[in-house]
C-alpha cells in the first residue's frame, strides 16, 4: 500500500522558513518522480515543485521560484521542500504527491505576525 506522510508544517512569521518532509513507503520511492503541491484559501490545488527519480532535475512554479527548494533522499524514501522568505499568501495545506496515483494527508503551513 502506497502511503506518503508530510510533516514540518507550522505557524512562521514572514520572511521566516520551514523544512516540509514527506515519507514515503508502499513503493520503489527512486523510480517516482514526486511532486508537492499546496492548497491555499479560497483557490483550487496549485502545483509547486517535482523532482525526477534521481534528483536530478527539480521544477517550481512561478511563485515559488527562487525561495523554495525541493529535495529528495532516495536512501531514506523521504521528499523534502525547504522553504524560505515566506510570505502570507504561502499560507495553506501542502500535500506531497507521487504523480496521479497517492497524495498526502498533507500538512499546515501558516504564514503570519
Amino acid at each position: 500500500e502506497v502511503q506518503l506522510v508530510e510533516s514540518g508544517g507550522g505557524l512562521v512569521q514572514p520572511g521566516g522558513s520551514l523544512r516540509l518532509s514527506c515519507a514515503a513507503s508502499g513503493f520503489t520511492f527512486e523510480r517516482f518522480e514526486m511532486s508537492w503541491v499546496r492548497q491555499t484559501p479560497g483557490k483550487g490545488p496549485e502545483w509547486i515543485s517535482s523532482i525526477n527519480g534521481g534528483g536530478e532535475f527539480t521544477y517550481y512554479a512561478d511563485s515559488v521560484k527562487g525561495r523554495f527548494t525541493i529535495s529528495r533522499d532516495n536512501a531514506k524514501n523521504t521528499l523534502y521542500l525547504q522553504m524560505n522568505s515566506l510570505k502570507p499568501e504561502d499560507t495553506g495545506v501542502y500535500y506531497c504527491e507521487m504523480g496521479p496515483t497517492a497524495r498526502g494527508q498533507g500538512t499546515q503551513v501558516t504564514v503570519s505576525s
